[in-house]
């Protein structure tokens, strides 16, 4: 369980002693339960015992409960789901496990994905259960409320929902009636009936009252158990219990005022002084009271408040945490704040004494909301900071842009390193549009500042933000003035910060062609963020060294490399994950695995989509089009293409329309659209395109005078990538030009140069022509199993040479493409679950493969499979 959740929010109430039973309401929601209703609704105002009912309830059946005692912390989507999930952990402990991480990052995934990913895990669980959610009144956020509702509509058949709540929540509760769904106790039910009232009146509470006073009461009160409670404890020492009972008269608040009256009163003084002073805490234990009220008497206070059953509700079984009463909680918090001219200690006092002790106990968002409560800026700025990463960097975003949005530009304009943060945070919840306005806010204010450390620090981290800004423009060289800049002024412990700017500058480095120096720099963020603990830049820096990999052709580290980042994204994983997964999906789009190539592209395309200004959405469309047209369809290329566009001129991401230009020109080729395809090709600079329009003209010459200098710009740079590519359609140029010879030798340092990391689709996607020079390679005895390999993936109709290889045609079935990968992973030992990482296969998908080899071979094991291969001459 995280450490900044509060475990005695997950206790169900223990049962109070001489509880009231209430076998009609239990009865009436158990029969919601054998009738299949998907949610038990308690909703009632306070005091009318909405949760002791659902607490006997839950209690006394067979099915164990999840317990989710609710505040108004929890009106954030990302607590109120991490709490969910560890109050079901209560129930099985792996549930949810690898979502919590994910929950406390600074952008954490919608809702509905978590949820599903939640619903399936909950589906396996063998026993029914309960999950409650107690005071849900205190959530206030629409998201919760529709999240609530998607749980609502899947739940699963082994869950059952119970909400107990003051007021009705925003659900869909008609249609829940109206399908027979729900079970619902309002007000009407819970009252206290008079055989009730008068067994708690004078068995629990130790009253002998007379049954004309038990109903005068009781019609008094309407049954309100809360008003019965305060009253009774109002009647001990009233010496004309029936003249009491005659004046008992008003309206609830009235009544209640004037309860509190009473029972404040029949309390000595320390006593008083305790419960106003700890009135600003939602929870309460001892130690926690002690830093409230300056005594040491905190735990001994609790338990005789519980003995005296003074609206106080015990949170564990150990009678280590308690709650006040809600009700009783406002009270005490209106007559605190009444009190403040006398001699106590004002209310900001008492706030500040609270979030020293829960900063001091390593709970930073709750030391965080009592320091703005007590609006004392300066502590809630510090405690922002973090210790060794800044409060919004890990979960936070939410309350502090809340708070930093409350507070006067004034008092902004006073505390520059509060708009920079309010800038930082801004980034970090994904909301880029007002950012540099809060930097330049934050300039004004540092004008005429004392050039001290903490200023430069600041003048810095003004700077690591317009870095990282700059880069979703790739406007390389404010990306490097700026990110150069920030790590010169930032101070060296700002280790976060000065993480940040270094992967921006790698990010510089890598859009320069500067390789070696981008991975310098990504491998110094990985350590960096590993030591402070920002994960996120750890995935960053992950994912774009898995872009370096792919682009220096080592396909099989590249997609380790991003795999890794995916599991450090968690699952259900960040919304910047989709970069992995987009990087993921061009390799496998390589290896020719075009249907898991397509799922990963699909899915980096919808986290993209939870992001504001990234280009991933048009890089996205790019590769699903490739995909497209590698099946055939180019209409669907042009309109994937046509949205990717879009993307790029809306939101001014002109650097990205090469590449789209790119896949443009080939589908225009495949249209037979030659004047189109020249046109883009020239419109965008874009020399393989111009070889390949030339070549679809059939003007050879200009096609390889365009080619030859860009080989030897790669080859001067290092680009492996780019040459490969050159390589792979010069040989193409050569064989059209009729010049099959240096065709041929082209191909072979193609070969030589692919064959390692397991290229196909950049030979494929050339058509017959490539097809044709492999079947000349192959004839040539040059890489002749990487060249059969090839051949066999392009269509039938393509291959280019005459009839499946004699080795095949010795079975009963040709092995698939895929087969003769999985075999040749069996022979190298491994098993099926390494198998199926290697090659991103279900591990039931890899069992198939197995058992189609087995068939085709006629062998029944894994050694006769590879024995029978070998003899083939398939291995």
């Amino acid at each position: 369980m995280p450490e900044t959740l509060l475990r005695t929010k997950l206790f169900v109430p223990p049962l109070r002693p001489n509880l009231v039973p209430r076998p009609d309401l239990i009865q009436r929601l158990n029969q919601g339960l054998l009738l299949g209703h998907k949610l038990t609704l308690v909703s009632a105002p306070a005091g009318f015992g909405k949760t002791t009912l659902v607490s006997e309830w839950v209690s006394g059946d067979e099915r164990p409960a999840a317990w989710l005692s609710l505040d108004e912390g929890d009106s954030d989507p990302a607590r109120f789901l991490a709490y969910i999930i560890t109050a079901l952990q209560t129930i099985e402990v792996n549930i949810g496990a690898g979502m919590l991480g994910v929950l406390q990052s600074p952008q954490p995934p919608p809702a509905e994905m978590i949820l599903t990913a939640l619903l399936n895990e909950i589906s396996s669980i063998p026993d029914d259960f309960f999950l409650v959610l107690d005071d849900y009144h205190v959530i206030d956020a629409q998201s919760i409320d529709n999240a609530l509702t998607f749980l609502l509509e899947h739940l699963p058949p082994n869950m059952h929902l119970v909400i107990a709540t003051l007021e009705d929540p925003d659900l869909p509760l008609a249609r829940l009636r109206g399908r027979g769904q729900s079970t619902e106790l309002r007000v009407a039910d819970l009252r206290f009936t008079f055989s009730e009232a008068a067994e708690f009146l004078n068995q629990v509470m130790g009253l002998d009252l007379a049954p004309d006073d038990i109903v005068a009461l009781e019609t008094r009160t309407e049954g309100w158990i809360a008003g019965l409670h305060m009253a009774s404890l109002s009647m001990h020492g009233q010496a004309d219990t029936t003249a009491f009972i005659k004046s008992f008269t008003g309206s609830h608040h009235f009544v209640l005022d004037y309860l509190v009256e009473e029972v404040l009163h029949q309390q000595s003084e320390s006593v008083q002084t305790f419960l106003l002073k700890t009135a600003v805490l939602d929870r309460l234990t001892g130690s926690l009271c002690d830093a409230i009220t300056g005594k040491d008497n905190g735990r001994q206070t609790l338990e005789y408040l519980e003995q005296a059953n003074l609206f106080i509700v015990p949170l564990d079984n150990e009678r280590r945490w308690y709650r006040y009463h809600h009700l009783f909680a406002d009270l005490l918090r209106q007559r605190l704040q009444q009190s403040a001219a006398k001699s106590m200690e004002d209310e900001a006092e008492l706030h500040m004494r609270a979030s020293v002790w829960y900063e001091e106990n390593g709970l930073e968002i709750e030391a965080f909301h009592h320091a703005t409560t007590a609006n004392d800026v300066e502590r809630a700025e510090r405690l922002i900071e973090g210790d060794g990463l800044p409060l919004h960097w890990h979960g936070a975003a939410a309350p502090v842009l809340n708070w930093l949005a409350s507070l006067p530009t004034t008092v902004l304009d006073t505390r520059p390193s509060l708009w920079v943060t309010y800038a930082s945070a801004l980034i970090f919840a994904g909301q880029t549009s007002s950012i540099e306005q809060k930097l330049q806010a934050a300039e004004a204010a540092l004008q005429g500042a004392e050039a001290d450390d903490k200023t430069q620090d600041l003048v810095g981290h003004i700077a690591a933000i317009r870095g990282m800004m700059a880069v979703s423009q790739h406007q390389i060289e404010t990306i490097i003035a700026q990110s150069s800049r920030a790590l010169q002024l930032l101070h060296s412990d700002n280790l976060p910060v000065r993480t940040a700017a270094l992967w921006t500058l790698g990010y510089a480095y890598e859009l320069q062609g500067d390789r070696a120096a981008a991975t310098r720099a990504y491998a110094e963020v990985i350590a960096n963020s590993q030591a402070s603990g920002n994960f996120m830049f750890t995935i960053a820096a992950t994912t774009s060294l898995g872009n370096i990999q792919e682009a220096e052709n080592q396909l099989y580290l590249a997609a380790e490399t991003h795999q890794h980042a995916l599991q450090l994204a968690g699952d259900p994983p960040l919304p910047f994950a989709c970069a992995s997964y987009i990087g993921l999906a061009r390799v496998l789009y390589q290896w020719n695995d075009l249907e898991n190539a397509e799922k990963y592209g699909q899915l980096s395309a919808q986290l993209a989509q939870q992001i504001e200004g990234v280009d991933t959405p048009a890089i996205c469309n790019v590769l699903l089009a490739r995909l497209k047209l590698a099946r055939g369809d180019v209409a669907g290329a042009s309109a994937l293409l046509t949205e990717a566009e879009q993307v790029v001129r809306q939101h001014n991401f002109m650097f990205r329309m090469p590449d789209v230009a790119a896949a443009q020109v080939l589908t225009s080729l495949h249209q037979g659209d030659l004047a189109g395809a020249a046109f883009l090709a020239d419109k965008h600079d874009l020399p393989i395109s111009q070889a390949r329009v030339h070549l679809a003209q059939g003007d050879t010459n200009l096609a390889l005078a365009l080619l030859e200098p860009l080989r030897k710009q790669a080859e001067t740079k290092g680009w492996a990538d780019e040459r490969l590519k050159v390589l792979v359609l010069q040989s193409v140029a050569y064989h059209a030009h009729g010049d099959n010879d240096q065709a041929v030798q082209l191909l072979r340092d193609a070969l030589v140069q692919a064959e390692p990391s397991g290229f196909i689709r950049i030979f494929v996607d050339e058509g017959p022509p490539m097809a044709h020079l492999l079947y000349e390679a192959l004839t040539r005895g040059i890489a002749p199993e990487y060249a059969q390999k090839l051949l066999a993936a392009f269509p039938i109709a393509e291959q280019g040479y005459p009839a499946p290889s004699k080795t095949q045609s010795a079975i009963i079935e040709p092995l698939s493409q895929r087969e003769l990968e999985v075999l040749e992973l069996i022979a190298q030992g491994l098993s099926n679950r390494e198998i199926s990482e290697r090659l991103f296969l279900a591990l039931s998908t890899v069992k198939r493969h197995n058992g189609n080899i087995f068939g085709k071979l006629e062998v029944r094991r894994r050694t006769e499979a590879v024995a029978r291969a070998r003899e083939l001459g398939l291995l």
